[in-house]
């Protein structure tokens, strides 16, 4: 049976329409893949003060969680994850980067051109999908 590990992703919308993305460390898994900051559901946490908590340890910034969007569950070899995304904004903060190598603010086009981990290529394509039907 697979277990699958609960992981949120913070969605991170910020000027002129563009997305934070965070480049994995090379001491991570899935090493310097590009991702949607977040992490794993502690026990007694819901996801929403999951990713909150998990943003905050990782950017040292506050978010907002605006809305949520489908997530998706994932096999990678060693491990399972089931991805809850939610669109957010930082509301307190500069961006103090913590476990990632790097972030860049990236045009919503240019998204799908990165080297993303596999689990976020839906959520990537979700996203962009929602926008568009939204304007």
């Amino acid at each position: 049976m697979i277990v699958f590990i609960d992981v949120t992703c913070a969605i991170i919308e910020g000027e002129l329409g563009k997305v934070l993305v965070a480049q994995r460390s090379a001491e991570m898994n899935l090493p310097l893949k590009m991702e949607f900051p977040g992490g794993k559901v502690e026990p007694d946490e819901s996801p929403e003060e999951s990713l909150i908590r998990e943003i905050k340890e990782e950017l040292d910034v506050d978010i907002e969680i605006v809305s949520g969007i489908p997530g998706n569950q994932h096999s990678y070899p060693d491990f399972s994850i089931n991805l809850i995304p939610f669109v957010c904004r930082i509301t307190d903060g500069e961006i103090v980067l913590r476990e990632h190598a790097m972030y860049h603010w990236v045009a919503m086009d240019e998204l799908l051109s990165l080297d993303w981990a596999e689990a976020d290529i839906p959520i990537v394509s979700d996203y962009i999908r929602s926008k568009k039907i939204r304007k």
